[in-house]
């Protein structure tokens, strides 16, 4: 009786459940940067990611990216100007909810995270031709965390690295 009584006491232990933690990573890798202006300039500062009804927004300080070459990657730590959010929409989602003078009334945001650490890696290059000089900027994201306020739940995703290419003038 002793040892069935131990051994209930240690299933009873051993089963104990750690709640509902569910590990979601974010991936927009293999999705192409967007922005609302047909060309960017060094004074753009919104740039998002569209995966159907998801979206990952990216928001820099003005002045962030520079009409001069960077020596190695510049960091840019999430901060009160420098923001990344992920959006779960209602149902698939434009550019044109980011872009139009009127923003839309649908899809509706059905989860919004903001990105509560991490860095945004910028590499720029002159590219020169001729007598024109443009520059290629490399945005890339870093340990980004994002916390869950409604549950709390914290996603770690690693795997967030480019974010894209841009080129101005």
């Amino acid at each position: 009786m002793k040892n069935l009584l131990t051994f209930l006491l240690c299933l009873t232990l051993y089963s104990c459940d750690d709640g509902d933690l569910t590990i979601e990573t974010i991936d927009f890798d293999d999705i192409d940067i967007d922005y609302c202006d047909t060309t960017v300039t060094t004074s753009t500062t919104l740039f998002f990611k569209i995966s159907g009804n998801e979206a990952l927004i990216l928001t820099l300080a003005s002045g962030t990216l520079k009409s001069e070459a960077s020596d190695g990657e510049v960091e840019y730590p999430i901060s009160t100007s420098t923001t990344l959010t992920y959006r779960d929409f209602s149902d698939d989602v434009s550019s044109d909810y980011f872009c139009d003078l009127i923003p839309t009334t649908e899809p509706t945001v059905l989860e919004e995270i903001e990105a509560e650490s991490g860095s945004v890696l910028i590499t720029t290059t002159a590219i020169v031709d001729g007598d024109t000089t443009t520059y290629e900027h490399t945005i890339r994201l870093s340990e980004i965390t994002f916390i869950n306020a409604s549950n709390n739940q914290r996603i770690t995703d690693l795997s967030i690295n480019d974010f894209g290419t841009v080129t101005t003038n």
